[in-house]
Protein backbone atom coordinates (compact mmCIF):
# COMPACT_ATOMS: atom_id res chain seq x y z
CA UNK A 1 0.00 0.00 0.00
CA UNK A 2 2.80 2.49 1.11
CA UNK A 3 4.67 1.96 -2.60
CA UNK A 4 1.40 2.48 -4.39
CA UNK A 5 1.41 5.51 -2.55
CA UNK A 6 4.72 6.63 -2.96
CA UNK A 7 4.41 5.57 -6.73
CA UNK A 8 1.57 7.64 -7.57
CA UNK A 9 2.98 10.45 -5.31
CA UNK A 10 6.04 11.20 -7.58
CA UNK A 11 3.85 10.84 -10.34
CA UNK A 12 1.60 13.92 -9.75
CA UNK A 13 4.94 15.66 -8.89
CA UNK A 14 6.01 14.83 -12.31
CA UNK A 15 2.98 16.07 -13.76
CA UNK A 16 3.14 19.31 -11.58
CA UNK A 17 6.79 19.83 -12.29
CA UNK A 18 6.11 19.83 -15.99
CA UNK A 19 3.73 22.51 -15.95
CA UNK A 20 6.48 24.67 -14.53
CA UNK A 21 9.46 23.54 -16.74
CA UNK A 22 8.05 22.44 -20.11
CA UNK A 23 9.87 22.74 -23.39
CA UNK A 24 9.60 25.05 -26.02
CA UNK A 25 6.64 24.67 -28.53
CA UNK A 26 7.81 22.90 -31.88
CA UNK A 27 7.66 24.88 -34.90
CA UNK A 28 7.75 24.10 -38.98
CA UNK A 29 10.81 25.58 -39.42
CA UNK A 30 14.22 23.75 -37.35
CA UNK A 31 17.44 24.31 -37.08
CA UNK A 32 19.25 21.75 -36.14
CA UNK A 33 22.54 22.18 -34.92
CA UNK A 34 24.78 19.27 -33.07
CA UNK A 35 28.41 18.54 -32.43
CA UNK A 36 29.94 15.17 -33.98
CA UNK A 37 30.30 13.04 -30.03
CA UNK A 38 26.93 11.66 -29.26
CA UNK A 39 27.45 12.69 -25.37
CA UNK A 40 28.68 15.63 -27.02
CA UNK A 41 31.77 15.94 -24.57
CA UNK A 42 35.23 16.17 -25.53
CA UNK A 43 38.82 16.43 -24.55
CA UNK A 44 40.49 19.36 -23.71
CA UNK A 45 42.55 19.74 -26.85
CA UNK A 46 40.00 17.60 -29.02
CA UNK A 47 39.05 19.00 -32.31
CA UNK A 48 34.53 19.68 -32.38
CA UNK A 49 32.78 19.57 -35.72
CA UNK A 50 29.47 21.14 -35.38
CA UNK A 51 27.16 20.79 -38.50
CA UNK A 52 23.94 22.41 -38.56
CA UNK A 53 21.07 21.67 -40.84
CA UNK A 54 17.82 23.57 -41.69
CA UNK A 55 14.52 21.36 -42.16
CA UNK A 56 10.92 22.74 -42.55
CA UNK A 57 8.32 19.94 -42.12
CA UNK A 58 11.09 17.49 -41.58
CA UNK A 59 12.77 18.03 -44.95
CA UNK A 60 16.37 20.24 -45.75
CA UNK A 61 15.69 23.69 -46.97
CA UNK A 62 17.46 24.48 -49.89
CA UNK A 63 19.65 27.84 -50.23
CA UNK A 64 18.89 28.79 -47.11
CA UNK A 65 20.94 32.08 -45.74
CA UNK A 66 22.36 30.96 -42.24
CA UNK A 67 24.60 33.33 -39.66
CA UNK A 68 26.46 31.31 -37.16
CA UNK A 69 28.88 31.60 -34.82
CA UNK A 70 31.39 29.51 -32.13
CA UNK A 71 32.24 31.04 -28.62
CA UNK A 72 32.93 30.19 -25.11
CA UNK A 73 29.27 30.18 -23.79
CA UNK A 74 28.40 34.03 -23.45
CA UNK A 75 32.17 34.77 -24.56
CA UNK A 76 33.68 36.66 -27.69
CA UNK A 77 33.41 34.81 -31.27
CA UNK A 78 36.22 32.75 -32.16
CA UNK A 79 34.26 32.42 -35.20
CA UNK A 80 31.73 34.30 -37.16
CA UNK A 81 30.42 34.33 -40.57
CA UNK A 82 27.28 33.59 -42.46
CA UNK A 83 26.63 31.73 -45.55
CA UNK A 84 23.85 30.15 -48.14
CA UNK A 85 23.56 26.43 -47.46
CA UNK A 86 22.68 25.13 -50.67
CA UNK A 87 21.43 21.69 -49.93
CA UNK A 88 20.37 23.13 -46.18
CA UNK A 89 23.44 21.98 -44.17
CA UNK A 90 27.20 22.67 -43.40
CA UNK A 91 29.70 21.39 -41.01
CA UNK A 92 31.51 24.01 -39.76
CA UNK A 93 35.53 24.56 -39.93
CA UNK A 94 37.33 22.53 -36.54
CA UNK A 95 37.48 24.24 -33.13
CA UNK A 96 38.41 23.41 -29.50
CA UNK A 97 39.26 23.92 -26.06
CA UNK A 98 42.35 23.94 -24.09
CA UNK A 99 40.83 24.37 -20.70
CA UNK A 100 37.81 22.27 -19.26
CA UNK A 101 34.74 24.46 -20.40
CA UNK A 102 31.97 24.96 -22.85
CA UNK A 103 32.36 25.76 -26.78
CA UNK A 104 29.26 27.14 -28.21
CA UNK A 105 28.04 26.91 -31.70
CA UNK A 106 24.66 28.83 -32.50
CA UNK A 107 23.18 29.07 -35.64
CA UNK A 108 20.38 31.32 -37.44
CA UNK A 109 18.33 30.90 -40.62
CA UNK A 110 16.51 33.31 -42.22
CA UNK A 111 13.52 31.01 -43.76
CA UNK A 112 10.11 32.95 -45.37
CA UNK A 113 11.21 36.29 -43.97
CA UNK A 114 11.75 34.67 -40.24
CA UNK A 115 14.46 34.15 -38.40
CA UNK A 116 15.05 30.06 -36.63
CA UNK A 117 16.91 29.77 -34.03
CA UNK A 118 19.22 26.78 -32.94
CA UNK A 119 22.27 26.19 -31.07
CA UNK A 120 24.37 23.50 -29.71
CA UNK A 121 27.61 23.36 -26.83
CA UNK A 122 30.36 20.92 -26.61
CA UNK A 123 31.32 20.05 -23.50
CA UNK A 124 35.48 19.45 -22.40
CA UNK A 125 36.35 17.63 -19.40
CA UNK A 126 33.12 19.22 -17.74
CA UNK A 127 34.15 17.64 -14.54
CA UNK A 128 37.44 19.33 -14.17
CA UNK A 129 35.94 22.79 -14.09
CA UNK A 130 36.90 24.46 -10.49
CA UNK A 131 34.98 27.70 -9.12
CA UNK A 132 36.65 31.05 -8.97
CA UNK A 133 34.11 31.80 -6.52
CA UNK A 134 36.42 32.09 -2.93
CA UNK A 135 35.34 31.76 0.64
CA UNK A 136 35.17 34.18 2.82
CA UNK A 137 37.01 33.81 6.73
CA UNK A 138 34.05 34.50 8.02
CA UNK A 139 31.33 32.76 5.86
CA UNK A 140 30.55 30.34 8.19
CA UNK A 141 30.42 32.74 10.95
CA UNK A 142 28.44 34.78 9.31
CA UNK A 143 25.47 32.18 8.36
CA UNK A 144 25.38 30.90 11.73
CA UNK A 145 24.97 34.06 13.21
CA UNK A 146 21.96 35.10 10.78
CA UNK A 147 20.66 31.85 11.64
CA UNK A 148 20.92 32.51 15.01
CA UNK A 149 19.52 36.40 14.87
CA UNK A 150 16.80 34.52 12.71
CA UNK A 151 15.80 31.98 15.06
CA UNK A 152 15.25 34.65 18.00
CA UNK A 153 12.27 36.02 16.19
CA UNK A 154 8.95 34.32 16.84
CA UNK A 155 7.50 32.51 13.76
CA UNK A 156 4.08 34.16 14.60
CA UNK A 157 2.59 32.12 12.18
CA UNK A 158 -0.84 32.41 10.68
CA UNK A 159 -2.86 30.29 8.33
CA UNK A 160 -5.82 31.28 5.93
CA UNK A 161 -7.56 27.80 5.20
CA UNK A 162 -8.11 28.21 1.20
CA UNK A 163 -11.84 26.38 0.73
CA UNK A 164 -11.98 26.71 -2.82
CA UNK A 165 -8.80 24.54 -2.82
CA UNK A 166 -9.08 21.85 0.07
CA UNK A 167 -10.47 18.71 -1.39
CA UNK A 168 -11.92 15.70 0.22
CA UNK A 169 -8.68 15.12 1.54
CA UNK A 170 -6.40 18.02 1.90
CA UNK A 171 -6.89 21.41 3.35
CA UNK A 172 -4.81 23.76 1.93
CA UNK A 173 -3.89 27.19 3.15
CA UNK A 174 -1.82 30.37 2.63
CA UNK A 175 0.71 30.67 5.57
CA UNK A 176 3.31 33.56 6.56
CA UNK A 177 6.03 33.39 9.05
CA UNK A 178 7.83 35.94 10.78
CA UNK A 179 11.21 35.75 9.54
CA UNK A 180 14.25 38.32 8.89
CA UNK A 181 13.15 40.83 11.28
CA UNK A 182 9.80 41.86 13.35
CA UNK A 183 6.85 42.38 11.11
CA UNK A 184 8.96 40.79 7.67
CA UNK A 185 7.13 37.49 6.76
CA UNK A 186 7.40 34.40 4.10
CA UNK A 187 4.55 33.71 2.24
CA UNK A 188 3.66 30.07 1.20
CA UNK A 189 1.00 27.50 -0.15
CA UNK A 190 0.71 25.05 2.82
CA UNK A 191 -1.36 21.88 1.74
CA UNK A 192 -1.82 18.79 4.61
CA UNK A 193 -3.81 15.68 4.54
CA UNK A 194 -7.11 15.78 6.38
CA UNK A 195 -6.67 11.92 7.71
CA UNK A 196 -5.18 12.03 11.01
CA UNK A 197 -1.74 10.66 11.33
CA UNK A 198 2.40 11.61 10.59
CA UNK A 199 3.12 12.57 7.16
CA UNK A 200 7.01 13.38 5.44
CA UNK A 201 7.23 16.20 3.99
CA UNK A 202 8.19 18.31 0.98
CA UNK A 203 9.50 22.34 0.61
CA UNK A 204 9.45 23.80 -2.78
CA UNK A 205 11.29 27.03 -3.25
CA UNK A 206 10.81 28.90 -6.38
CA UNK A 207 12.67 30.28 -9.78
CA UNK A 208 13.01 33.25 -10.20
CA UNK A 209 10.63 36.30 -10.64
CA UNK A 210 7.33 37.37 -9.16
CA UNK A 211 4.29 35.26 -9.21
CA UNK A 212 1.38 33.62 -7.31
CA UNK A 213 1.66 29.73 -6.13
CA UNK A 214 -1.31 27.43 -6.11
CA UNK A 215 0.02 24.50 -3.35
CA UNK A 216 0.80 20.58 -4.32
CA UNK A 217 -2.62 19.12 -3.54
CA UNK A 218 -2.53 16.01 -5.36
CA UNK A 219 1.22 15.43 -3.73
CA UNK A 220 -0.75 16.05 -0.37
CA UNK A 221 -3.73 13.72 -0.80
CA UNK A 222 -1.00 10.69 -1.55
CA UNK A 223 0.31 11.27 2.06
CA UNK A 224 2.65 14.51 1.87
CA UNK A 225 2.69 17.48 3.49
CA UNK A 226 4.07 20.28 1.00
CA UNK A 227 4.61 24.01 1.14
CA UNK A 228 5.47 25.58 -1.41
CA UNK A 229 7.37 29.34 -0.51
CA UNK A 230 8.00 32.99 -2.12
CA UNK A 231 10.44 35.22 -1.51
CA UNK A 232 9.57 38.11 -1.93
CA UNK A 233 7.51 38.70 1.57
CA UNK A 234 3.98 39.49 0.19
CA UNK A 235 0.96 37.02 0.20
CA UNK A 236 1.01 34.65 -3.38
CA UNK A 237 -2.73 34.12 -3.91
CA UNK A 238 -3.18 37.74 -5.05
CA UNK A 239 -4.63 38.75 -8.62
CA UNK A 240 -1.95 37.76 -11.40
CA UNK A 241 -1.67 41.69 -12.67
CA UNK A 242 -0.64 42.14 -8.99
CA UNK A 243 2.69 40.34 -9.49
CA UNK A 244 3.14 41.66 -13.21
CA UNK A 245 3.26 44.90 -11.88
CA UNK A 246 5.44 44.12 -9.36
CA UNK A 247 7.65 42.91 -11.50
CA UNK A 248 7.90 45.36 -13.37
CA UNK A 249 8.16 48.09 -10.59
CA UNK A 250 9.35 47.66 -7.45
CA UNK A 251 10.71 44.16 -7.26
CA UNK A 252 12.64 44.98 -11.10
CA UNK A 253 16.11 43.56 -10.75
CA UNK A 254 15.63 42.86 -6.95
CA UNK A 255 18.59 40.10 -7.26
CA UNK A 256 20.75 43.71 -7.54
CA UNK A 257 19.19 45.14 -4.11
CA UNK A 258 21.61 46.39 -1.49
CA UNK A 259 24.69 43.89 -3.24
CA UNK A 260 27.08 46.05 -1.93
CA UNK A 261 26.22 45.32 1.73
CA UNK A 262 26.42 41.52 2.83
CA UNK A 263 24.45 42.64 5.85
CA UNK A 264 21.22 43.80 3.91
CA UNK A 265 21.73 41.60 0.59
CA UNK A 266 17.91 41.26 -1.00
CA UNK A 267 18.77 37.56 -0.36
CA UNK A 268 19.65 37.00 3.11
CA UNK A 269 16.44 37.56 3.98
CA UNK A 270 15.54 34.86 1.13
CA UNK A 271 18.06 32.38 2.61
CA UNK A 272 17.25 32.95 5.74
CA UNK A 273 13.45 32.54 4.70
CA UNK A 274 14.07 29.00 3.53
CA UNK A 275 15.65 27.85 6.83
CA UNK A 276 12.85 29.19 8.72
CA UNK A 277 10.37 27.73 5.63
CA UNK A 278 11.45 24.61 7.79
CA UNK A 279 10.97 25.53 10.98
CA UNK A 280 7.60 26.17 10.53
CA UNK A 281 7.29 22.69 8.71
CA UNK A 282 9.39 21.38 12.00
CA UNK A 283 6.26 22.75 14.48
CA UNK A 284 3.51 20.97 12.60
CA UNK A 285 1.80 18.46 14.55
CA UNK A 286 1.27 16.14 11.14
CA UNK A 287 4.33 16.10 10.07
CA UNK A 288 6.67 12.93 11.23
CA UNK A 289 9.40 15.15 12.50
CA UNK A 290 12.51 13.33 10.17
CA UNK A 291 11.96 12.63 6.78
CA UNK A 292 11.77 16.15 4.68
CA UNK A 293 13.29 16.93 0.92
CA UNK A 294 13.53 20.46 -0.69
CA UNK A 295 13.48 21.12 -4.47
CA UNK A 296 13.30 23.08 -7.11
CA UNK A 297 14.86 24.53 -10.53
CA UNK A 298 16.94 27.54 -11.66
CA UNK A 299 16.66 30.14 -8.63
CA UNK A 300 14.63 27.03 -6.59
CA UNK A 301 17.67 25.00 -7.46
CA UNK A 302 20.08 27.18 -5.99
CA UNK A 303 17.31 27.66 -3.47
CA UNK A 304 17.43 23.87 -2.70
CA UNK A 305 21.26 23.33 -2.69
CA UNK A 306 21.79 26.56 -0.18
CA UNK A 307 19.02 25.62 2.19
CA UNK A 308 20.47 22.33 2.32
CA UNK A 309 23.87 23.47 3.06
CA UNK A 310 22.45 25.82 5.81
CA UNK A 311 20.15 23.26 7.30
CA UNK A 312 21.16 20.23 8.78
CA UNK A 313 17.26 18.81 8.70
CA UNK A 314 17.09 18.13 4.80
CA UNK A 315 17.44 14.79 4.37
CA UNK A 316 17.36 14.95 0.37
CA UNK A 317 17.68 17.51 -2.17
CA UNK A 318 16.82 18.12 -6.17
CA UNK A 319 18.15 21.03 -7.80
CA UNK A 320 17.14 21.07 -11.80
CA UNK A 321 19.84 23.80 -13.38
CA UNK A 322 19.97 25.68 -10.49
CA UNK A 323 21.32 29.80 -10.41
CA UNK A 324 23.39 31.69 -8.50
CA UNK A 325 26.34 29.73 -9.20
CA UNK A 326 29.82 30.92 -9.77
CA UNK A 327 28.39 34.46 -10.68
CA UNK A 328 32.01 36.22 -10.65
CA UNK A 329 33.16 33.70 -13.41
CA UNK A 330 32.72 37.23 -16.03
CA UNK A 331 35.13 39.03 -14.15
CA UNK A 332 37.80 35.38 -14.72
CA UNK A 333 37.09 35.24 -18.67
CA UNK A 334 34.14 32.74 -18.74
CA UNK A 335 30.28 32.64 -18.54
CA UNK A 336 28.95 33.21 -14.45
CA UNK A 337 25.99 31.95 -13.01
CA UNK A 338 22.24 33.74 -13.36
CA UNK A 339 21.20 36.74 -12.51
CA UNK A 340 24.54 37.81 -14.64
CA UNK A 341 25.27 40.33 -12.44
CA UNK A 342 29.37 40.46 -13.42
CA UNK A 343 28.51 40.04 -16.74
CA UNK A 344 29.43 42.58 -19.48
CA UNK A 345 26.85 44.46 -20.12
CA UNK A 346 26.44 44.98 -16.11
CA UNK A 347 29.91 45.74 -15.68
CA UNK A 348 29.40 49.48 -15.13
CA UNK A 349 26.77 49.30 -12.26
CA UNK A 350 28.49 46.35 -10.32
CA UNK A 351 31.78 45.85 -10.86
CA UNK A 352 33.03 47.60 -7.42
CA UNK A 353 35.57 45.79 -4.36
CA UNK A 354 32.02 46.11 -2.20
CA UNK A 355 29.53 44.39 -4.77
CA UNK A 356 32.40 41.32 -5.33
CA UNK A 357 33.19 40.75 -1.91
CA UNK A 358 29.40 40.42 -0.58
CA UNK A 359 28.74 37.83 -4.08
CA UNK A 360 30.75 35.69 -2.38
CA UNK A 361 28.68 34.89 0.68
CA UNK A 362 25.66 34.25 -1.56
CA UNK A 363 27.36 32.06 -4.29
CA UNK A 364 25.79 28.79 -4.31
CA UNK A 365 29.42 27.25 -5.28
CA UNK A 366 30.35 28.26 -1.42
CA UNK A 367 27.52 26.44 -0.04
CA UNK A 368 27.57 23.71 -2.43
CA UNK A 369 30.94 22.83 -1.02
CA UNK A 370 28.84 22.44 2.43
CA UNK A 371 25.97 19.78 1.35
CA UNK A 372 26.25 16.62 3.17
CA UNK A 373 22.89 15.05 2.12
CA UNK A 374 22.39 12.81 -1.15
CA UNK A 375 21.10 15.24 -4.03
CA UNK A 376 19.53 14.74 -7.75
CA UNK A 377 21.33 17.40 -9.96
CA UNK A 378 20.04 17.82 -13.87
CA UNK A 379 20.42 20.38 -16.71
CA UNK A 380 21.83 20.38 -20.02
CA UNK A 381 23.98 21.65 -21.86
CA UNK A 382 22.38 24.35 -24.15
CA UNK A 383 21.70 26.41 -20.93
CA UNK A 384 21.70 30.09 -21.79
CA UNK A 385 20.08 31.19 -18.52
CA UNK A 386 22.41 28.91 -16.13
CA UNK A 387 25.42 28.35 -18.07
CA UNK A 388 26.59 24.54 -17.33
CA UNK A 389 30.00 25.97 -16.63
CA UNK A 390 28.73 28.22 -13.59
CA UNK A 391 26.66 24.90 -13.11
CA UNK A 392 29.80 22.85 -12.86
CA UNK A 393 31.77 24.84 -11.00
CA UNK A 394 29.01 24.08 -7.82
CA UNK A 395 28.44 20.33 -8.73
CA UNK A 396 32.17 19.74 -8.55
CA UNK A 397 33.14 20.75 -5.13
CA UNK A 398 29.88 18.50 -4.13
CA UNK A 399 31.28 16.10 -1.60
CA UNK A 400 28.00 14.10 -0.81
CA UNK A 401 26.45 11.79 -2.68
CA UNK A 402 25.31 13.16 -5.87
CA UNK A 403 23.50 11.88 -9.62
CA UNK A 404 23.65 14.28 -12.12
CA UNK A 405 21.34 13.05 -15.18
CA UNK A 406 21.89 15.27 -18.40
CA UNK A 407 20.30 15.87 -21.33
CA UNK A 408 22.61 17.61 -23.13
CA UNK A 409 20.15 19.22 -25.97
CA UNK A 410 17.95 21.25 -22.92
CA UNK A 411 17.94 24.79 -22.30
CA UNK A 412 16.59 26.20 -19.15
CA UNK A 413 13.74 23.48 -19.80
CA UNK A 414 13.41 19.53 -18.90
CA UNK A 415 12.45 17.04 -21.30
CA UNK A 416 9.84 14.02 -19.55
CA UNK A 417 12.80 11.78 -19.12
CA UNK A 418 14.71 14.66 -16.52
CA UNK A 419 11.75 14.22 -14.35
CA UNK A 420 11.12 10.92 -14.88
CA UNK A 421 15.02 9.95 -13.63
CA UNK A 422 14.09 12.18 -10.99
CA UNK A 423 10.73 10.67 -10.14
CA UNK A 424 12.63 7.06 -10.05
CA UNK A 425 15.64 8.44 -7.98
CA UNK A 426 12.85 10.16 -5.02
CA UNK A 427 10.79 6.85 -4.75
CA UNK A 428 13.94 5.30 -4.48
CA UNK A 429 15.23 7.05 -1.36
CA UNK A 430 11.97 7.69 0.03
CA UNK A 431 10.90 3.67 -0.13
Amino acid sequence: MMKMKITTLLALLLCSSLLAFSQPAEKRVKVIVAPDHADWTYRTGEKVKFTIQVLKDGNPVKNVNVRYEIAPEKMEPLLKASAVFENGSKTLPEKSMQQAGFLRCIATATVDGKDYRGLATAAFNPLDIQPVATVPDDFDTFWNNAKAENAKIPMDVRMTLLPERCTENVNVYQVSIQNYRYGARVYGILCVPKKEGKYPAILKVPGAGVYPFYGEVGLAAQGYITLEIGIHGIPVNMDPGVYKDLMNGALNGYWNANLDDKDNYYYKRVYLGCVRAIDYIFSLPQFDGSNLAVMGGSQGGALSIVTTALDNRVKWLVAFYPALCDVTGYLHGRAGGWPHMFAKENLNFNNKKDKINTAQYYDVVNFARRVKVPGFYSWGFNDETCPPTSMYAAYNVINAPKTLFLAQETGHWTYGEQWEQQQAWLKEKMK
